[in-house]
């Protein structure tokens, strides 16, 4: 596969001035307020192939908006280089847009009072897109993202699921292959948000679009993303596939066990006992201290077992570990 993104010690800094509070202070600030540099990104090196589905994530001042911005061409780099699909973002800006989508789940690109159809004739405009190639691709998306009866609504009439699904296909008519996606599910109900992950996933699979996405939602990560970026403080914590990200930062693991015993008696290291009644067993297992197939074969010992599950690590426990986690250089 190609790279996409590459970016090789990119640092950015910022001055930042010393504030005083009133009017008088705001003058007082203007002449006599200290400043200091504010490093916003550290020494940041990854490279993203194309087709990968990357979630970029951190907490709230992490540094994902800034890198996001620096990405797309609307901030520069203090130092290090960026290269987006060939280009340096801040220098070819205008030759990037027609390369890059970008989705917004807190702000829209579609015009309120209109039909999402007015925006998107607009946008074809605005992206020199032939009439012929756009009424062809307009078609492909009108079905895969299933809107066709939405075209003539107004977008203050959508829900806001509806008008997300419009959002994206408006990101989507220039054909871009990349498309930044910023809390695309943020305020959808379940239904809504599997709809955008399921049409997310066809995107990346059928037509090769890199996926790279911020969230705080951790279904978005485990359902859409292949792989896991983590800023904090401004540098990475760490850069690894999904499931490498579960096996390295979770050693436990839930299990249950349906019993023909109405309690189990297991007592064995490294295993925490949840729920212990009518049938129903339930333990935490580090498995770094007992394997799970030790905790079968105890259970087995002392009754039959009608049923096991065996879950894997939860997301949002790997997050809240890894926010945790702090930068080596801190």
């Amino acid at each position: 596969m190609n790279t996409v993104i590459k970016l090789d010690q990119l640092s950015k800094k910022f001055i930042a001035r010393e504030t005083f509070p009133g009017i008088l202070g705001s003058i007082k600030g203007l002449f006599f307020g200290n400043s200091h540099e504010v490093k916003a990104i550290h020494d940041l090196t990854f490279e993203i192939k194309a087709g990968e589905r990357i979630a970029f994530i951190g907490p709230n001042g992490a540094g994902k908006s800034t890198t996001i911005k620096m990405l797309t061409g609307i901030l520069h780099p203090s130092s290090g280089t960026i290269e987006v699909l060939g280009l340096t973002p801040w220098k070819d800006r205008h030759a990037l847009g027609y390369k890059i989508g970008t989705v917004f789940g807190q702000r829209t690109q579609l015009w309120y009072h209109l039909p999402p159809s007015d925006t998107f004739d607009l946008l074809a405009k605005i992206y020199e897109i032939d009439q012929a190639a756009y009424q062809i691709r307009l078609k492909e998306l009108v079905e895969l993202f299933e809107i066709r009866h939405l075209l003539g609504k107004a977008v203050r009439q959508l829900s806001l699921g509806e008008r997300m699904r419009c959002e994206i296909v408006a990101s989507l008519l220039h054909k871009p292959k990349i498309l930044f996606l910023d809390e695309p599910t943020i305020g959808l109900d379940i239904n809504a948000k599997l709809m955008i992950r399921g049409l997310l996933n066809k995107l990346s699979k059928d037509h090769g679009t890199t996926l790279f996405l911020t969230s705080h939602d951790t279904a978005d990560i485990e359902q859409v993303c292949d792989r896991v970026i983590v800023l904090d403080k401004g540098a990475l914590i760490t850069d690894s596939s999904l499931k490498d990200l579960k096996k390295m930062y979770m050693k436990k693991k839930i299990m249950k066990l349906i019993t023909e015993e109405e309690q189990l008696n297991v007592q064995i290291p490294g295993v925490r006992i949840i729920e212990n009644a009518q049938h129903h067993f339930t333990c935490e297992v580090d498995v770094e201290i007992c394997p799970i197939d030790r905790v079968i074969q105890e259970a087995l010992k002392l009754t039959a077992l009608k049923d096991i599950t065996i879950e894997d690590p939860s997301m949002e426990e790997v997050i809240r570990i890894l926010y945790g986690t702090k930068p080596h250089h801190v």
